[in-house]
């Protein structure tokens, strides 16, 4: 099948001689800095070559492990390696992609236009290779596209390590699309979230390519799009920018290690008959659906107001639990969803840590046993932290920083007790003093 008029441009020479590999793999252990210092007696090693593929490596090893652990393998300049998907939000995404596209081709009474385009997909913004090593497996036809010229000879070169059958087209997004001659399954944009200056920038229109101007045209030539943005922007500014619900059915807000990565929203050519919100923290994921007509939110379970009463009554008292939704939650904003779908309430509206009498096991972030509560006065503080050293502590909603209030309280940082600062919803200030239970 005729899909591309590919355009390949004469090809950015990557090739290490072995002199500089054995280098690497002699030093790829030890400190960049004092490497650069020391030199290189060999006049064969490139230097400056070597060093980027040991900091490549180093990088490598906590960010993308498979790869750290395959010989051969070529590192970009440090900014890239710090721009790049972890392999493991590369590995959702990849989950993400392979369910949408096995909906697409198993879809009934499919059109011929959505015949044609089972199994493709394209990245149209390649950089290192990382996100589309991963999210093209299991797609008939791959298709990376990237317009610098480096990082096209260096990815290149790691699919032909790593095995990945694929074609490699040096191009803009812009100019890609317009010379594609069928229509995809599946297209992955990451856009550049920097100016010309170097500086970052967070809105959709501000980064390269700017998908807004794009959106008509990757409709029309695609099934599915997928597009990662920054962390720091709002998923619902996200959706308004790309034209409310009309095509936007899912949204992914994705941390690691409860450290918020990406932002991934996913686009259809067909009509939005609502949307998917996913909070994905590690393995733990927590879906909300909303209604495109009315935007309410559908949450899963709720309990009826007795029951929710019942199983409140006591969650201010010693014996109960104190929780702290995951980034992603708190990233979504999604706490009336949790009080609807968990036997929960909030401390306070603006406090966004959640009360219970019992302990959920599912509950998407942590849990805390709670051992006293305290105010902020002085004499019931000193009863509550009698003998204690050390503590973990958290302000939300509190006039205090965390520095603030650990001079206040004498305590030095850590161990196993937890206090959490916030106010209550009648507006009184309140130390939650807790061990982790998970």
């Amino acid at each position: 099948m005729h899909f591309f008029v590919i355009l390949h441009a004469q090809r950015y020479s990557m090739n290490i001689n072995e002199a500089t590999w054995e280098y690497v793999r002699r030093h790829r252990a030890d400190d960049v800095r004092k490497l650069a210092l020391q030199g290189s007696h060999n006049p064969d090693v490139d230097l400056t070559l070597a060093l980027q593929q040991i900091a490549g490596y180093q990088t490598a090893r906590r960010k993308l492990p498979s790869w750290a652990d395959t010989e051969g393998i070529i590192y970009p300049p440090h900014l890239n390696m710090e721009q790049c998907s972890s392999e493991q939000t590369a590995r959702y995404k990849a989950g993400v992609a392979a369910r949408l596209r096995v909906m697409i081709t198993a879809g009934e009474g499919k059109d011929a236009r959505r015949q044609e385009s089972d199994g493709i997909f394209v990245d149209l913004t390649g950089g290192f290779g990382i996100d589309f090593y991963w999210m093209s497996h299991g797609f008939a036809e791959r298709h990376y596209v990237e317009q610098d010229e480096a990082l096209c000879a260096i990815a290149e070169q790691n699919f032909r390590t790593l095995g990945l059958s694929c074609s490699v087209s040096r191009s803009c997004a812009s100019h890609f699309l317009i010379s594609m001659k069928g229509r995809a399954s599946t297209v992955y944009l990451d856009p550049a979230r920097r100016n010309e200056y170097g500086g970052r920038t967070f809105g959709i229109a501000d980064c390269t390519p700017n998908v807004l101007e794009l959106l008509p045209m990757l409709v029309e030539k695609s099934d599915v799009i997928m597009l990662k943005l920054s962390p720091m922007l709002d998923w619902r500014k996200a959706v308004a920018d790309l034209e409310g619900t009309a095509y936007v059915h899912e949204v992914h807000i994705v941390s690691v290690s409860n450290d918020c990565k990406e932002l991934l929203v996913v686009l259809a050519n067909a009509p939005s008959d609502g949307i998917r919100l996913y909070c994905v923290n590690d393995g733990d994921v927590f879906e909300v659906a909303f209604n495109a007509q009315t935007a309410a939110r559908q949450p899963s379970r709720k309990l009826a107001s007795g029951q929710t009463q019942e199983l409140l009554g006591t969650a201010v008292e010693p014996t109960g639990f104190l929780y702290e939704p995951n980034a992603s939650v708190m990233k979504a904003g999604c706490f009336a969803e949790l009080e609807a779908r968990y036997p929960v309430r909030q401390v306070a509206q603006n406090s966004h840590l959640f009360l219970s009498s019992v302990e959920i096991g599912d509950f998407p972030g942590r849990c805390f046993q709670i051992q006293a509560i305290s105010s902020m006065n002085k004499r019931e503080v000193n009863q509550k932290l009698t003998s204690m050293k050390s503590a973990n502590i958290s302000v939300r909603n509190f006039p205090m920083t965390v520095e603030q209030l650990r001079k206040k309280l004498k305590l030095k940082d850590g161990g196993d007790v937890y206090i959490f600062a916030t106010t209550d919803d009648k507006g009184q200030h309140q130390l939650y003093i807790c061990r982790k239970i998970s």
